[in-house]
This record gives C-alpha cells, sequence and structure tokens, in this order.
C-alpha cells in the first residue's frame, strides 16, 4: 500500500517494509522506479544523512560528484580543450 504526496515539489511516496525469509524488503512500486529513472536489477545506493534520514540514489554520490567536477572543469577549460582536440 502506498500514498502519494507531494510537500515543497518532492515526491512522497509511503510504502511498507515486510519480511521475505530472513531478510525486510522494501517494495519499490513503478512510480519509484520512475522518480529514481532506475529499473529491476540496476544497483541502488542508500545514503544517510547528517539529520539521520535515508536518502535512495540510482547513481552512486561520488561517482556524481567526481562527474560533475569533471564537468565545471571542462566548461571552464572549453577553449583550450577545443584547441587541443
Amino acid at each position: 500500500m502506498y500514498t502519494d504526496e507531494y510537500t515543497k515539489g518532492n515526491a512522497m511516496i509511503e510504502t511498507r517494509i515486510r519480511k521475505v525469509g530472513n531478510s525486510a524488503v522494501m517494495t519499490l512500486t513503478t512510480e519509484m522506479l520512475t522518480l529514481l529513472d532506475a529499473k529491476e536489477g540496476d544497483s541502488l545506493y542508500v545514503v544517510r544523512g547528517d539529520d539521520g534520514s535515508l536518502r535512495i540514489m540510482a547513481q552512486n554520490p561520488d561517482m556524481q560528484s567526481v562527474l560533475e567536477a569533471a564537468e565545471q572543469i571542462m566548461d571552464e577549460n572549453r577553449d583550450a580543450l577545443q584547441a587541443l582536440a
């Protein structure tokens, strides 16, 4: 069972934890997968915030920060990179 609520532009979806074998499982609905841009079989990353919250991410947060830094460097040095190409 899940309920959609929208708070400050962010989707908040309630889901339940259920037992499967010796594990606790949280079901991701189709809507959740769409919001994450993820599909069955993809890896997900759970990051704990300073406030104790958990954030589910479809992309490795460490890799994402590296890619953002690389993009910034390429933007700052676009002319030099084009001259080298």
